[in-house]
């Protein structure tokens, strides 16, 4: 095995996977609501680094190659069963989630099948953008929860009345409610968007591995 920077970089994305919801486990919100955020972040920026540090400084190598998707659906999956713990259970994210979970469940056990005839089957640019949606989806989404939580925070011990005359201009807005609650709506219209998108784009592009598998799952191939 060959230890380079862009392998580096994509053991510390594995690392980073599960490291977003032990957050939830020691942390208490919105702290861990942060933690998550900078680390997913930090972690799907690496992505692009690793890959194109590879092919720049011509050190691909069969493990990078290797540890590559596993650590993208690593990081994919932990954090939508993140997301949807936190959740309200709506099925406007559970759908597209279940879509993308079943995908990439499926598409790694048929790898695993083909065993050595999987590499012969490329990456193709449809699927990187589909992991590139899905990567910004789930970060808009982890930045709904901080807005979420800091508007709790900030409404903590006040009826309805009182949040409804601030929100409407009668009373003075000095907590902010009304850029927390608008943080809060876009950023959770605009991740479902995403996550929307991103599953379509994941269920086209397994439905196009398996295509291209199905010669070689054929008896007597």
């Amino acid at each position: 095995m060959k230890w380079n920077l862009p392998n580096i970089l994509t053991v510390l994305r594995l690392v980073a996977a599960p490291g977003v919801a032990v957050m939830f486990l020691y942390f208490t919100r919105p702290y861990a609501d942060w933690f998550a955020l900078i680390l997913f972040l930090s972690a799907a920026i690496t992505d692009w680094f690793d890959g194109y540090l590879a092919r720049a400084w011509k050190q691909e190598t069969k493990l990078g190659a290797m540890l590559d998707p596993i650590a993208d659906k690593a990081m994919v999956v932990i954090a939508l069963m993140v997301i949807i713990a936190f959740s309200s259970w709506s099925p406007w994210l559970i759908l597209p989630s279940t879509v993308i979970l079943f995908r990439e469940v499926f598409v790694s056990g048929l790898r695993e099948f083909l065993g050595d005839v999987a590499g012969t089957l490329k990456v193709t640019q449809l699927a990187k953008w589909k992991t590139t949606f899905q990567m910004t989806a789930i970060t808009v989404l982890f930045a709904q929860g901080v807005f979420e939580h800091y508007l709790g925070m900030s409404v903590f011990g006040m009826d309805e009345t009182m949040i409804d005359a601030v929100l409407n201009g009668e009373e003075e807005d000095v907590l902010g409610l009304r850029w927390k609650l608008e943080g809060m709506e876009w950023a959770g219209w605009l991740g479902l968007w995403l996550l929307w998108i991103a599953a379509a784009l994941t269920a086209i592009t397994g439905f196009d591995y398996l295509r291209k598998a199905l010669p070689h799952l054929r008896e007597g191939q």
